[in-house]
Order: C-alpha cells, then sequence, then structure tokens
C-alpha cells in the first residue's frame, strides 16, 4: 500500500536519480576502484548494477535486450540516458501502467521503478558515497519509502547478492541508520 505522503513516482525518482547522477559526476577519479560496502563490489561495480537496472527495466518495456555497461563505458554518460529512459516513460501514460513480467514482479511499470528507486539506487546511492567520500545523506521522503517498501520483505531479501543481516541499530538511530542497518550496512 502507497503512503499518502509519498511524492508522485516521477517526482520521488527524479530526486533519487539526480542525486545518484551527482554522485557519478563528482566520484574522484581516483575512487572508482575503491570498495564499497557491498562486499565483492567497488564503487564502479556499484553505478554500473545501477545503471544496469535502469537499462533492464526499460527492456522489460517492450522486450528488448540490454547489457550492463562495459568497463571503459563512460558511466556518467550511461546514467544519464538510462535515467533520461525511465524518466521519458514516466511521462507516458501508456509506458507507466504497460505490466511488467514476471522477472518483475507483474508490477506496472511505474510501481515497478517506485520500488527499484528507493530499493536499489536509493541504497546504492549510499554505498556509492561510502565507497567514494561523498555525501551520505539520502532524500528522508525516499527513506521512508523504502523502508514502507522493505520491511514486509525482510525474509525475502536475505538472500546471496541481495541484502545482508540484519546490523542492530543503537537505539536513537535516525530513520536513514535503521533502514541502512536494517538492509545489512555498518554505518
Amino acid at each position: 500500500m502507497r503512503s499518502a505522503v509519498a511524492s508522485s513516482v516521477p517526482e520521488l525518482y527524479g530526486r533519487i536519480a539526480e542525486r545518484f547522477g551527482e554522485l557519478i559526476l563528482n566520484c574522484p577519479q581516483d575512487r572508482w576502484e575503491d570498495p564499497s560496502p557491498c562486499p565483492g563490489w567497488t564503487a564502479r561495480d556499484v553505478a554500473a548494477h545501477v545503471v544496469s537496472n535502469h537499462r533492464r527495466a526499460v527492456a522489460g518495456l517492450d522486450g528488448s535486450g540490454y547489457s550492463a555497461p562495459g568497463r571503459d563505458e563512460d558511466l556518467s554518460r550511461a546514467w544519464s540516458a538510462a535515467s533520461e529512459e525511465i524518466k521519458a516513460a514516466l511521462r507516458d501514460p501508456v509506458k507507466a501502467q504497460a505490466l511488467l513480467g514476471e522477472e518483475f514482479g507483474c508490477l506496472p511499470f511505474e510501481e515497478f521503478v517506485r520500488r527499484m528507486a528507493c530499493a536499489d539506487t536509493l541504497i546504492h546511492g549510499w554505498d556509492l558515497a561510502r565507497a567514494t567520500g561523498q555525501d551520505e545523506v539520502l532524500d528522508p521522503e525516499a527513506v521512508a519509502v523504502a523502508t514502507e517498501i522493505l520491511l514486509p520483505e525482510d525474509g525475502d531479501i536475505r538472500m546471496p547478492g541481495a541484502f545482508g543481516v540484519k546490523v542492530s541499530p543503537v537505539a536513537d538511530a535516525d530513520a536513514q541508520t535503521r533502514l541502512l542497518n536494517f538492509l545489512g550496512r555498518q554505518v
């Protein structure tokens, strides 16, 4: 069930996407191979994963193929193109409501983007910021939406390659820290 206080999906996505793009653009060139909070992944791996998921979502609309960014691909350009395709699809009422297949949970595109932006782009934005020494503050509304989406899926997200074992937050942890701890991130 959607929160009544949440921005529209295009607004929420727009803020999360803009922030992720800033993190990519402002990443110091010597930090792309630094380890991220995702075990075995570098900062570059995190950014490439998010770009790939965006390409996958757009491909889900028409059944076309997609590929992950290559090692030599400009991540800033790749991100800009992928996020603009998501925004364009969200502006198209037919595409926004198009039902994606089983691979995407049989969700309308707009709802998949809402979930992807909060459960993937938002959290991996924190991972990228942490790996590259940038500002780690997340959009508070997006944190609330991500919490609303992810908490009920606790058992389903605890698998290899997804989210790690929960970390117990300190008693006075803020909402961002509680969410990150829930997802296995040490803050």
